[in-house]
């Protein structure tokens, strides 16, 4: 790729989050505009932020290198990625809106009454926040470096400045419309190419390309051995969709999304335009990787396939044309990178600011600091860490960071928010335990395939169960907290009637829902 092309796209998107936030900092005067929004963000505009933030660089290129790479098979993630919304729209969407929560801990103490409850889920979702971000940080990197050549950490550096000046000025209003725009700046980067690229094969004559399973190059099936059991396909194949589908209904971003929209009717139509966007884009993802077997039958050394994206213009329409497509493709990309780590960053910082710094800086400062500065010094927190740590740990693979992430949230919120929502037995003790069963459990079976303890190749079952862990760690977290919330009725929360009242009913009849 040519670089000062690259250069000039990525500034172009960089400079437009900033313009955009800077304007959100007009709009963002309350704690509630740092937090949701001020709860008053309409459904399209919504679910565009959604789309912003959902679809980082692993949408973007990801998912064209696993089709260039492992053939058809791999459209799996994608269908999951999508059909994790269904799943909200199902299940939890208007309940979430109307708890009245800003956060999911928020949510955990309305629901069960328990300070301590509320304490491990705000582990958790620092946790898992920091897990997602750290591959943002290091995506970043490695692809400022492929388009320019510069060094991988200056790529970091852009999304960490660039990602903290907006949430620390705008807080969620901030955000939202940033990540709002920068959805259709990516599905445009991802459409026009494909538009053009497809004609120009079209016109080429070539046949079509094969898409048959498992065609492609083996290292980037290796890359992602910590996604999958690929010694029993069946079995690697529902539990990758069981991780997606349940792990997006545990991913603390997302979730926060759904307290920003006016009431539960608002949240569910924004669900239902969410899942149209995400269809949308992800038709013209594995176009790239299909039109790459016949242009890029093979990578240059050290070259992975998740790049074919950024290559494949200048492999079919080398000169200005195929330069222009291919920076149009890194700005999008980098437009990823950037809304994802916002929206990581505003949920983590929403629950270090209420649990960890709001209550000691009011007691040290006797009241002086004000809850919107204790939430700008919580984002500062949410971003130097895993930054740091993107520094510390540049080896690591960024498919088994992103399948710790899916693995630990599809175990632990999913069990504590269907359970949470639908079921008036659930006790204290039994959503800590679903918890902790749930987070132990999937974090020390992915901890063990990362490190390389046991792989997903040659190692039968065992490889297979650890290697993707979402089958069988999500029921068993189900199972604990039912079984141990049977075994202490006694510890069922005394407002759960009136708590589910709230949850299930309209607003018009429980009321409007009172904030954190």
């Amino acid at each position: 790729m040519n670089g000062p092309a690259g250069i000039v796209a990525i500034s172009v998107v960089c400079l437009l989050t900033l313009v955009i936030g800077a304007f959100g900092l007009r709009l963002s005067r309350t704690t509630s505009d740092f937090y949701v929004a001020g709860r008053s963000v309409s459904p399209g505009w919504n679910a565009s932020a959604i789309g912003g933030e959902y679809l980082s660089a692993a949408s973007f290129l990801g998912v064209a290198g696993l089709v260039y790479s492992l053939g058809v098979d791999m459209l799996w993630f994608p269908v999951g990625y999508t059909v994790g919304y269904l799943v909200l729209l199902v299940l939890v969407a208007a309940p979430l809106r109307r708890s009245g929560a800003y956060t999911l801990p928020d949510f955990a103490e309305a629901r069960l009454e328990s300070k301590q409850v509320r304490s491990l889920a705000s582990v958790l979702v620092v946790g898992i926040g920091w897990l997602y971000l750290l591959p943002q940080f290091q995506g970043a990197g490695l692809a400022l470096s492929t388009v320019t050549g510069a060094p991988p950490g200056l790529g970091s550096l852009i999304v960490a400045v660039v990602v903290l000046a907006n949430v620390v000025a705008g807080g969620m209003r901030s955000i939202t419309l940033v990540q709002a725009v920068q959805y259709w700046i990516k599905l445009t980067a991802i459409s026009v190419p494909a538009f053009v690229l497809l004609a120009i094969w079209v016109r080429s004559g070539h046949p079509a390309p094969g898409v048959a399973p498992g065609a492609g190059g083996a290292a980037w099936g290796d890359a992602l051995s910590g996604y999958g059991g690929r010694d029993h396909p069946v079995y690697s194949t529902y539990s990758t969709i069981l991780a997606l589908c349940f792990g997006t209904m545990g991913l603390p971003h997302v979730l926060v999304r759904f307290y920003t929209n006016p009431d539960g009717r608002a949240a569910r139509r924004t669900t239902l335009v969410v899942i149209a966007l995400l269809g949308l884009f992800y038709v013209f993802t594995p176009v790239y990787g299909v039109l790459g077997r016949v242009y890029l039958p093979t990578l240059p050394a050290a070259v992975r396939p998740d790049s074919v994206t950024l290559l494949l213009p200048q492999a079919m329409t080398p000169g200005l044309l195929g330069t222009l497509l291919s920076a149009v493709l890194a700005g999008g990309a980098f437009a990823a990178f950037l809304s994802t780590a916002s929206g990581l960053t505003i949920s983590v910082a929403g629950v270090i600011d209420q649990d960890l710094l709001d209550p000691r800086l009011h007691r040290m400062s006797g009241g002086d600091v004000s809850r919107i500065q204790t939430f700008r010094l919580a984002a500062v927190v949410a971003v130097i860490l895993p930054y740091a740590a993107s520094w510390l740990t540049p080896n690591v693979s960024l498919a088994d960071t992103v399948g710790l992430a899916f693995a630990v949230a599809a175990s632990t919120f999913c069990p504590l928010l269907i359970l949470g929502v639908w079921w008036r037995r659930l006790s204290v003790p039994g959503a800590a335990a679903g918890l902790l069963t749930g987070g132990v459990l999937a974090l020390g079976a992915t901890t063990i395939t990362v490190l390389g303890g046991v792989s997903s190749t040659g190692h039968g079952w065992l490889g297979a169960l650890l290697a993707q862990p979402a089958a069988w760690t999500m029921p068993t977290a189900f199972l604990v907290a039912i079984v141990v919330s049977l075994a202490t009725p006694s510890r069922i929360p005394a407002g759960t009637s009136r708590t589910m009242v709230r949850l299930h009913a309209p607003e018009a009849v429980s009321g409007p829902a009172t904030t954190a």
